[in-house]
């Protein structure tokens, strides 16, 4: 029953979000395309449910050769996932995007799909959850679909530490539920709505 109302609700919220911010859609892109050399969208292969491979889209928000000139770059998250609060690959309208959530939006459309959720822990790539030596966190995170928003993006946004992240992301998944997805959605708005912690 649990998961029949998920899936609802991420089909309902989903479609509606995509039909609202359609103009949005066509004002970001635009702006994209004015700012940098590039596609609009930004694709790049991530672990869905039982680790199960699939094209998560976002709004390109870096320069074309974000990837090689990351080389360079110092990491400032302790673990896999790459992360810097003041990245030079980031453009300008790159920076607006990420400071409201806007590159996310094309996730919609994973959701869906059926990829992602619009709550879960967030899409990793392989080799992102490769410091997990017995698998543990890997296996509980990837028992249930990723998703759009989740309990790290609302409680440890600021948090630089990996391990808070997969704390969360255990947590969401032991604890799990309708309601609490609700929660986590209207207090994801508030989070975005205040700017808070956002990379």
């Amino acid at each position: 029953m649990e998961t029949c109302l998920k899936r609802t609700l991420d089909i309902v919220c989903s479609l509606l979000f995509l039909i609202v911010f359609s103009p949005l859609f066509l004002i970001i892109a635009i702006l994209i395309k004015i700012d940098s050399k590039g596609p609009v969208f930004f694709l790049q292969k991530r672990c869905g449910m039982d680790g199960r491979e699939f094209n998560m889209y976002k709004f390109r928000t870096m320069v074309k050769d974000a990837e090689f000139l990351k080389k360079e770059l110092k990491n400032e998250m302790d673990g896999p996932m790459f992360k810097m609060k003041k990245d030079p690959r980031v453009t300008q309208t790159g920076r607006v995007l990420r400071k409201w959530s806007l590159d996310e939006l094309p996730q919609l459309l994973n959701v869906l799909k059926g990829d992602m959720s619009l709550v879960g822990p967030r899409p990793l790539a392989n080799e992102e959850m490769a410091g997990d030596s017995n698998n543990t966190w890997r296996e509980i995170r990837l028992s249930v679909k990723p998703g759009v928003t989740g309990l790290w993006q609302i409680m440890g946004r600021t948090s630089g530490k990996f391990g808070d992240w997969v704390s969360y992301d255990i947590e969401y998944v032991q604890k799990r539920s309708f309601l609490m997805d609700l929660k986590i959605l209207i207090l994801t708005a508030i989070t975005v709505l205040r700017n808070t912690g956002a990379y």
